[in-house]
């Protein structure tokens, strides 16, 4: 179960019973994708439009756009832009098949409903995440509208690309499917035309070649139109079934493990992860199964009356001890922080040589903050649970 879907059925059924803090799983990168809504309009507007007007021929020009190959070179033109940005080409795997001609065929890989077609194109995978790109067309809509959204560490480095929202879930080789948690980073090619890149974390390391279901439920965008509206969150959603079975391989090339197995209080910071396109630290902390009260019973029945108690216990799910990471490579740079969920801190390497990382583990938010605006020289850094220098090369 997403953690949205948990969120709104204990918001729902329990709240003011258990806080926001308690219920939710960390995520930084969310925030980043409705940034438009929170930084004041006026400022909106005008990064819209600076973003918008530089954009580019290709982006007005649908004929244009139409004569540049998109399918088997997604990763080429999104990876400069996208979190998770880098040099795939020596990495990536092509989907797509040519015929005895030369033409491509993608008829494996595409699917459509609602006026909507999506192409998966290409793949990679470090044995942690699939990194999975895709074109998205709709002859109906007008995607020259999208706003575009900081990828970069600060408003600053100037790093931005569009979004596209989805829903659904995943599953690997026949698994237990899972919530989709990201979104599309990408780039409009023209009005009709979307090509995106989306991570999918797997729960556990993967070796050699598998399949990847994917099943899209919803697909969605931002329009920078409706900057003045309280909330443009995916102003334009279409829900939909787009069913797509991907297969991958896991390339090991320049993925390396760090056993640390580091305790200390209730942290233990057990290895780290440098693969090409991003670091993955690995945690404990002690959880519980939250408790299935009466009244929580009563609440989610309310919600739910066929809902059996092993379905309130998923949902209810465990309660863990705080913990917060932040990474900084040997030059003090600090690595871009995307999801952090119990047992698992991820963070775009976005082009940084790593030799050595500088890994800080918190359990209290505001230091955290504290350190991630002042660097790693930071005050907060004699507050950290953890702190541990990691020798990558």
């Amino acid at each position: 179960m997403t953690d949205e879907k948990l969120d709104q059925i204990l918001k729902q059924a329990l709240a003011p019973e258990i806080s926001d803090r308690e219920i939710r799983i960390h995520k930084r990168r969310k925030g980043k994708m409705k940034k438009f809504g929170k930084i004041g309009k006026y400022a909106a507007a005008v990064v819209a439009a600076v973003v918008i007007g530089t954009c580019g021929l290709g982006y007005f020009n649908p004929v244009l756009a139409a004569k540049i190959p998109l399918i088997g070179k997604i990763f080429e033109k999104v990876e400069d832009d996208a979190a998770y940005s880098g040099d795939y080409a020596d990495k990536k795997t092509v989907l797509t098949n040519e015929d005895s001609v030369g033409n491509l065929d993608t008829s494996d890989y595409t699917v459509s409903d609602k006026g909507i077609t999506l192409t998966a194109s290409e793949t990679y995978c470090d044995g942690y995440s699939i990194f999975l790109t895709v074109n998205i067309e709709s002859e109906d809509a007008d995607f020259t509208h999208i706003p575009k959204h900081y990828t970069g560490m600060k408003a600053a480095d100037d790093r931005t690309a569009a979004g596209f929202y989805v829903d659904g879930t995943w599953g690997v080789d026949g698994g237990s499917p899972e919530g989709i948690e990201n979104s599309f980073d990408g780039a409009v090619i023209d009005s009709h035309t979307f090509a995106g890149m989306l991570k999918i974390d797997l729960a556990k390391k993967h070796t050699g070649s598998g399949e990847l279901n994917l099943n899209i439920s919803g697909l969605g965008y931002d329009d920078d139109r409706m900057l003045d509206g309280e909330e443009i969150s995916a102003s334009h959603w279409t829900d939909g079934v787009w069913n797509i079975t991907i297969p991958f391989e896991v390339n090991p090339t320049d993925v390396k493990t760090i056993e640390v197995g580091e305790k200390k209080g209730n942290i233990t910071l057990e290895d780290v992860v440098v693969s090409p396109y991003q670091v993955i630290v690995h945690t404990a902390t002690p959880g519980e199964q939250r408790e299935l009260t009466d009244d929580r019973r009563e609440k989610l029945l309310s919600k739910n009356p066929d809902m059996t108690d092993a379905e309130m216990f998923e949902l209810l799910g465990w309660s863990y001890e705080p913990c917060y990471t932040i990474c900084f490579n040997q030059d003090g740079e600090m690595l871009y922080a995307d999801t952090e969920m119990a047992g698992r801190a991820g963070f775009a390497v976005q082009g940084k040589e790593i030799k050595t990382l500088n890994v800080f583990m918190f359990d209290n938010f505001d230091d955290w903050i504290q350190m991630e605006q002042e660097g790693m020289n930071s005050s907060a850094a004699d507050r950290a649970v953890i702190s541990k220098e990691i020798h990558v090369e």
